[in-house]
């Protein structure tokens, strides 16, 4: 039988207002399934549950009051934990800030409970969201939910685990270098990285690029959709604010649409196992489409620049604040210093202007293509203690940022782009495929995204896969007690 809180957010909102499901009834599901499964993987860390509870009390008030409601009345939802909340736990995964508890919501926290989200619950990321593993010295590892031995992605993989067990119908994540599209592929969710600004951050420090963005995660595209509505503002506190056009915000026919398809964009490592899944599933539904073809933009220099400019924004993030506090922050942070530390300012430069041309190519190649699709990752979930996977085939993986080639290369170009389920893959994982659209058209690639959901979700092999609740409620936890190194 299906619990309330296995109901998608638009399926939910809609019965909330009307009248058909309480608030109440809907949060204690939420409750009730963290209970039950979050031991094994580790994906919820801190709970509101008094405050939580009140909200949903006042949700349910308003919609018998018939209040005007807003997009997200009553739905519960999970913030990453690198995001204040007030009166909720903050830690940044960080021991300096373990016991802290904001007094106040940051902005995007604020707006989503202005849009009618019961805030109640901190998802799991590793500390200072640095690395594509979950786990920090604070609440320990996080697993994935089809296999809880294997990671679940990161940084956001503490949402991801959320939704794909259902203790909660929304989730907020962010991305940088992948941190909501390789945890969504993991764990058989929908993460949305929209285009930068659209969401607007007064978190965000270095207020000039554009690689890390705030952006919505769900179980299906259209609740992914709801939330991004929700969260858009363009407010002027982020400097590279922006609206959310609504330029082709209309039902999409595959039949019209040039798509191109690519298993590794010419440079990323890509396992030849993942590589033979993605064109298995690329061959049952490429037909869809009006024009299909194996091609991608020119990525020539893309490593290289990506790495120089991580590590300009690295040290605007971080340097002062390592030298202020020496020997308070984790591996990864001081990894990331001492990388940064190699490049020159002429290198730091010369890679900005590198950028610049590998977007100006990409621009000239969707011209003639509506949308690009690739795996989200390319490689196979590893053990959940390990940073990053050693070897993907034959290739070493020089650092944690070396594997997700595929997803950085399209941050890189600052173009919207989703992570949609797509079954299992040949290891009885959950397989992501990325759907990158033009610039500024979230709302054109959503309607694309929803359209391809429809069209997967006909053929079981390439439908949503859901983990086994049952299995996973009989497992022990424990590894948020382990020492992480």
């Amino acid at each position: 039988m299906t619990s309330a809180c296995d109901l998608s957010a638009t399926d939910a909102r809609r019965m909330i207002g009307a009248k058909e499901l309480s608030p109440v009834e809907l949060l204690e599901s939420c409750l009730a399934r963290i209970e039950a499964v979050n031991a094994p993987v580790n994906g919820v860390v801190a709970i509101d549950r008094e405050g939580g509870l009140k909200a949903a009390r006042r949700a349910e008030a308003a919609v018998m009051a018939g209040e005007a409601l807003g997009p997200l009345h009553g739905l519960p939802l999970g913030i990453k934990d690198l995001n204040d909340t007030a009166g909720l736990r903050t830690t940044y995964g960080s021991p300096m800030f373990a016991d802290q508890v904001p007094e106040k919501d940051e902005h995007i926290v604020a707006n989503l409970r202005a849009k009618g989200a019961l805030v109640f619950a901190k998802t799991n990321t590793p500390e200072w969201g640095a690395g594509g593993n979950t786990f920090n010295p604070v609440y320990g590892v996080s697993g994935n939910p089809f296999a809880p031995k294997l990671t679940c992605g990161g940084s956001s993989g503490g949402s991801a685990i959320a939704l794909s067990t259902g203790m909660m119908p929304l989730a907020h994540g962010s991305d940088n270098a992948g941190s909501l599209r390789i945890p969504a592929a993991y764990c058989g969710v929908v993460g949305y990285r929209p285009t930068a600004g659209i969401v607007a951050s007064d978190k965000r420090p270095f207020g000039l690029s554009h690689f890390p963005v705030q952006g919505p995660m769900g179980r299906t595209v259209a609740d992914v959709d709801l939330m991004l509505r929700a969260m858009a503002t363009s407010d002027a506190i982020d400097p590279l604010a922006t609206p959310l056009s609504p330029e082709g915000d209309a039902p999409v026919d595959l039949s019209t649409l040039r798509v191109a398809f690519s298993e590794d964009l010419g440079f990323a490592a890509v396992d030849r196992g993942l590589r033979k899944v993605f064109r298995e599933r690329v061959g049952l539904f490429d037909s869809a489409f009006m024009e299909t073809g194996w091609a991608h933009p020119d990525f020539t220099g893309t490593r290289e620049t990506y790495e120089i400019i991580r590590a300009f924004n690295y040290i605007a993030l971080y340097a002062e604040r390592a030298r202020d506090e020496p020997d308070r922050w984790g591996p990864l942070v001081e990894e990331n210093l001492t990388h940064a530390a190699r490049f020159s300012i002429e290198e730091m430069a010369i890679a900005h202007m590198d950028q610049t041309r590998i977007y100006r190519r990409a621009q000239t190649f969707f011209e003639t293509v509506d949308v690009l699709i690739t795996p989200t990752v390319g490689a196979y979930p590893w053990p959940k203690h390990e940073i990053y996977p050693s070897k993907i085939d034959d290739s070493e993986m020089a650092n944690y940022f070396d594997w997700v080639a595929l997803t950085y290369a399209i941050t890189m170009l600052n173009l919207p782009c989703i992570s949609i389920p797509c079954g299992l893959d040949d290891q009885g994982t959950p397989f992501g495929i990325q759907i990158v659209g033009k610039r500024n058209g979230d709302l054109r690639l959503l309607r694309v995204a929803r359209a391809v959901e429809e069209l997967l979700a006909a053929t079981p092999a390439l439908a949503r896969p859901v983990p086994d609740i049952a299995t996973l409620s009989t497992l022990p936890g424990g590894d948020e007690k382990l020492p992480v190194r």
